[in-house]
């Protein structure tokens, strides 16, 4: 195996993947397994997590499910205190959920509440959690992802708080970068455009928002959820040793207008 190769790789490292079983998620999960790391897969959804696990067993990936709820304190630590013995290496905070919302609308309360929960807080508490466990080892890397939606205002919907969240969590990154360096741990962030997903492809359907997100992307086309994997990987591995604090776009050049 040629040096290039093996800086990209993650051979021997054990990853963590929370919201790993679908979309962008999975993709990162498969491509780290693929790349010979141990994956550990991280949801709330314990039934179709156990699936999925045996799935990829039989496919010969080491990938394994452990129940996590990002949005519960006692849940994330109580997930890394489980991982004390063989420790982490590798932390994606991919956990996320997005609400088009109106903010003056009776419910823009219970939606603020719920995108946070999960977005900004998931994303500190797992951080934490695993800094913890990384210090002990001498170091580690976290690749959170983020949105170009924290840094743009989206187009035709309304996200108020899916959009501060996600901004939250870019300078959370650099800020965590700043701090953690002491201990060998370093902090990036990929920011994905328009990612293929079943749910986006039903909503380009509608013109106007193809109008939105597809016209105003500069490669005219969704990004695919391994195009985001492969940026995260090279965040992860050896590759990207000397970077931290970077907030990575993958948006098909969404953000250049």
């Amino acid at each position: 195996m040629s040096e290039s190769e093996t800086a990209f790789g993650l051979e021997g490292k054990r990853v963590v993947v929370t919201g790993g079983l679908t979309g962008i998620g999975a993709a990162i999960a498969l491509d780290a397994a693929s790349s010979g790391a141990s994956v550990i897969v991280a949801s709330r959804n314990s039934e179709v997590g156990e699936a999925e696990a045996a799935k990829f067993a039989g496919q010969g990936l080491d990938i394994a499910y452990r129940h996590l709820d990002v949005a519960s304190a006692k849940s994330c630590k109580d997930f890394f205190v489980g991982l004390a013995s063989e420790g982490v290496d590798v932390l994606v905070n991919n956990s996320g959920v997005t609400s088009w919302d109106e903010s003056l609308s009776d419910a823009a309360e219970a939606a603020w509440r719920k995108v946070m929960s999960v977005n900004l807080d998931g994303v500190w508490r797992c951080s934490v959690e695993a800094a913890r466990l990384m210090r002990d080892l001498g170091g580690g890397s976290i690749v959170n992802v983020g949105s170009m939606s924290g840094s743009i205002v989206n187009r035709p919907q309304w996200q108020t708080a899916y959009n501060t969240s996600k901004a939250a969590v870019h300078h959370l990154t650099r800020s965590l970068a700043a701090e953690w360096h002491r201990y060998g741990i370093r902090v990036n962030a990929v920011a994905p455009g328009y990612v293929a997903t079943d749910l986006l492809e039903q909503a380009l359907e509608d013109p106007e928002v193809r109008r939105y997100w597809i016209d105003d992307t500069v490669m005219e086309r969704t990004g695919t959820p391994q195009e985001v994997a492969y940026a995260v990987r090279f965040l992860a591995s050896n590759a990207s040793s000397y970077i931290t604090g970077a907030v990575l776009p993958v948006d098909g050049g969404y953000t250049l207008w």
